[in-house]
C-alpha cells in the first residue's frame, strides 16, 4: 500500500488534519503542564476547577498559529524560518492568553501552568512539523529504492542553481532523475552535502564519475559560466559519452530562479557565452519611452530583435517598416499579443528605395528615433546582383539619412557590418558608404546620426548557422569554404541590447564598435553543431572543403586602425572618431556609380565601387 503524504492531499483537508492535531496537542500541553507542576491529587483538584478554560486557552493557541498563517506552510519543505514562525506564533499566543485572564481578572490560574504551557505548545507543535519533514524524507529515500527506472545525474556547479535544480528532484517523486551528486571545482565544496547529496570533486572527474556511478545525464547548472567553460565541461561529458543539459544563462533567468522545466539542449550560443551585458536602462528610456521609434527592415533578424527589445521601452508609437509583408505581419501580430502595452503599433510594408513612400512615412509620423537596419546581407549573392545591392543599400541609406535629417528625427542609429572595414565584396562596400554618407551628414545636421559595426549574429537569416543545421538534418555533408577562415560572432539579443544603448551613447557621427570576443572558426562552429546534433565527425556525417567564394575574405576586421579606438562607459562598446572627407568629392563619385546602375554591368559596377571606398579609407599614422 502506497504511504500517505499529507502535501498530496487537498489545502483545506491538510489544514483540518494540522487543526486537529493542535487541538489536542495544547489540550495535552496544558493537562500535562499540571501534572508536571503539582502533585496528582493536586493537579487534579485545580482541572476540576479551571477546566472550563481549556477550551478558551486552546482557541487563542489555534488563532495565533492562523495569525502567523502556519496553516499555509509546506511543511515537509519546513526549514529554520518556519520554526521561528512556530516560536513566534506560540509566543504571541501565550501573550494574549495571559492578557486575558489579566482583562478579566483571572488572577487565582497558576502562571507556572501558563508559562510551562507555552514551553510545551512549542515543543508539541515543532515536533509534529518536524515529524512531516521527516517522513517527507523518508518517503523521498523509498521512491529512490523502489525507481529503478529513473536516470541517474550528476549536477555539475555546487552554486545557487545547482541547488535549485537538487532541490526540485529530490522533493518531486514525478521526476524521472535520481540525484547521485555534485562536481565543482571549487576545493572549498569537496565532500560537503547539498540536500543530503555529496559534492564528488572537481569537474576533471567527471567521465571517471560518470563510470562509477552509472551516470546517464549531466546537468549543466552554472548560468555565470562563459562559452569556454561550457565547452571544457562538454569536452569531458564527449569523452565520457554521456548526454547532457544545460541550465539557462544569467541573461535568460527570470527573478533569479532556476527550476528543472527550464533544463534545456546545448545551444550553440551556450558556447560563445559571454559576461551579461548591462543596458543603461534610464538613459535608454529617456529617449524611447513615450517617443515615436522607426526601425526599417523590422521583419529581419537583427530588426524584429530591435522590435521586440524596444518595445519594452514603452514608446508612444513603434513604426515596424519592411519590404516583406509577411515578415511585417508576424512581427505586428507577435508583439500585439503582449498584454499590458500602451505603444501602437503601425506595420509599414515600403522599399526604403521608394524615397517618395519613405516621405509619407516621416510626414504622416516624425520618427523622433530611427534605426536603420534595413540592407541586402548575403556577401556570394549580391556579387552577382550589384546593381541591387548599391541602389539598397546606398539609395535607401541615403534616403534614410536624409529624411531623418529633414524631418528633425533626434536619433538615427544604422546597423553597420565588420565587412565594412577593407571590404573585397560588394555587400561590404555599400555597408561601408553607408558609413561615409552617415559621417558627413552629422557634420551639419542636428540630428545624432550614428553607426554600429559588429560582426556575425548566431542564427541570422542567410548566415552560416542555419545553412549548417540543415545540411546537418539532410545527413550532410557540411559544407565549408576553408579550414582556416574565422569570423567574430554574437547572439542576436546581445547585439541589441548594445546597438540600442548607442542610442544613448552617440553625439554625431561617430561609429560605435562592438566587443565580439575571439573570432570563432567556421570549421569549429560546424564541429559543434554536429556535436551537439548527437552525431561524430566522420563516422556519421563529413565536413567537405569547398573553398573562397567570391568576395570572401579569410579574416574579418572590425576596426581600420585599433590605436583610434576610445572606450565608453560600457566595456563592451567603442567608438572611433569620423573620418575627415570632402563632401562634395564623395557625394559626386556615389552620384555616378547611381548613373551607371542604369547600365546594370556587374563587372563595372563593382569596380567602381570598390574603387569609391578604398579612396573612404582612413589614412595610416
Amino acid at each position: 500500500m502506497r504511504p500517505l503524504d499529507i502535501d498530496q492531499i487537498s489545502p483545506l483537508q491538510r489544514r483540518l488534519i494540522l487543526i486537529a492535531a493542535d487541538i489536542v496537542l495544547s489540550s495535552t500541553s496544558i493537562v500535562l503542564s499540571f501534572f508536571l507542576l503539582y502533585p496528582q491529587a493536586k493537579a487534579f483538584e485545580l482541572l476540576s476547577v479551571y477546566y472550563v478554560l481549556i477550551p478558551f486557552i486552546v482557541a487563542i493557541r489555534i488563532f495565533s498559529f492562523q495569525l502567523y498563517k502556519l496553516y499555509d506552510f509546506s511543511w515537509r519543505y519546513a526549514s529554520t524560518k518556519e520554526f521561528i514562525k512556530i516560536v513566534s506564533a506560540t509566543t504571541a499566543g501565550t501573550a494574549i492568553i495571559a492578557g486575558s485572564f489579566f482583562m478579566l481578572k483571572i488572577n487565582d490560574f497558576p502562571t507556572r501552568v501558563i508559562a510551562l504551557d507555552w514551553a510545551y505548545s512549542m515543543l508539541l507543535c515543532g515536533s509534529t512539523r518536524a515529524a512531516l519533514r521527516m517522513y517527507r524524507d523518508y518517503l523521498v529515500q523509498r521512491s529512490r529504492k523502489q525507481s529503478s527506472s529513473k536516470r541517474n545525474v550528476l549536477i555539475v556547479g555546487a552554486g545557487d542553481a545547482g541547488e535549485m535544480i537538487a532541490r526540485e528532484i529530490t522533493r518531486a517523486q514525478s521526476l524521472e532523475y535520481n540525484l547521485v551528486g555534485f562536481i565543482d571545482d571549487k576545493k572549498s565544496k569537496s565532500g560537503k552535502r547539498i540536500h543530503h547529496t555529496p559534492v564528488l570533486g572537481p569537474t576533471s572527474e567527471l567521465p571517471s564519475l560518470v563510470t562509477k556511478h552509472k551516470i546517464k545525464e549531466v546537468v549543466i547548472a552554472i548560468p555565470s559560466a562563459r562559452g569556454k567553460g561550457i565547452r571544457r565541461i562538454l569536452e569531458l561529458c564527449e569523452e565520457a559519452k554521456v548526454k547532457f543539459k544545460i541550465t539557462p544563462g544569467l541573461s535568460d533567468i527570470i527573478g533569479g530562479k532556476v527550476s528543472v522545466s527550464q533544463l534545456r539542449e546545448v545551444s550553440l550560443a551556450d558556447l560563445l557565452r559571454r559576461d551579461v551585458v548591462d543596458m543603461d536602462v534610464s538613459a535608454i528610456s529617456e529617449y524611447l519611452s513615450n517617443s515615436v521609434v522607426l526601425v526599417t527592415g523590422a521583419g529581419g533578424s537583427i530588426g524584429s530583435e530591435l522590435c521586440r527589445q524596444i518595445f519594452r521601452f514603452s514608446p508612444k508609437t513603434l513604426l515596424l517598416l519592411d519590404h516583406d509583408e509577411n515578415a511585417v505581419y508576424n512581427i505586428h501580430r507577435e508583439l500585439a499579443n503582449i498584454s499590458n502595452r500602451t505603444t501602437q503599433l503601425i506595420p509599414i510594408v515600403a522599399d526604403i528605395k521608394d524615397e517618395e513612400r519613405l516621405e509619407h512615412v516621416f510626414k504622416d509620423y516624425a520618427p523622433h528615433a530611427v534605426f536603420h537596419a534595413a540592407a541586402h546581407k548575403h556577401v556570394p549573392l549580391m556579387e552577382e546582383n550589384v546593381r541591387e545591392v548599391i541602389l539598397n543599400n546606398v539609395k535607401g541609406t541615403m534616403n534614410m539619412l536624409q529624411l531623418s535629417d529633414r524631418f528633425s528625427s533626434k536619433i538615427f542609429v544604422q546597423v553597420s557590418t565588420d565587412k565594412a572595414v577593407r571590404p573585397t565584396n560588394c555587400m561590404g562596400a555599400t555597408k561601408r558608404l553607408g558609413e561615409v554618407m552617415l559621417m558627413l551628414l552629422a557634420k551639419t545636421s542636428k540630428t545624432k546620426f550614428c553607426a554600429v559595426r559588429f560582426g556575425n549574429v548566431l542564427g541570422s537569416q542567410g548566415s552560416v548557422v542555419p545553412l549548417f543545421k540543415e545540411q546537418i538534418a539532410a545527413g550532410g555533408p557540411v559544407t565549408v569554404t576553408h579550414p582556416e577562415m574565422t569570423r567574430f560572432f554574437m547572439t542576436i539579443p546581445e547585439a541589441v541590447r548594445l546597438i540600442i544603448e548607442t542610442g544613448a551613447l552617440g553625439k554625431g557621427g561617430e561609429i560605435f564598435i562592438l566587443d565580439m570576443g575571439e573570432p570563432v572558426k567556421i570549421i569549429d562552429l560546424a564541429r559543434d553543431l554536429i556535436y551537439l546534433s548527437g552525431l561524430e565527425e566522420g563516422k556519421d556525417i563529413d565536413i567537405d572543403i569547398m573553398g573562397l567564394r567570391a568576395g570572401e575574405k579569410l579574416h574579418e576586421e572590425l576596426f581600420f586602425d585599433k590605436s583610434e579606438l576610445m572606450k565608453t562607459h560600457n566595456k563592451k562598446i567603442f567608438v572611433t572618431a569620423p573620418t575627415d572627407l570632402d563632401q562634395t568629392t564623395i557625394n559626386n563619385q556615389i552620384e555616378k556609380i547611381f548613373t551607371l546602375c542604369k547600365n546594370n554591368d556587374n563587372s563595372v559596377l563593382r569596380d567602381a565601387l570598390l574603387d569609391l571606398v578604398k579612396s573612404t579609407e582612413p589614412k595610416a599614422g
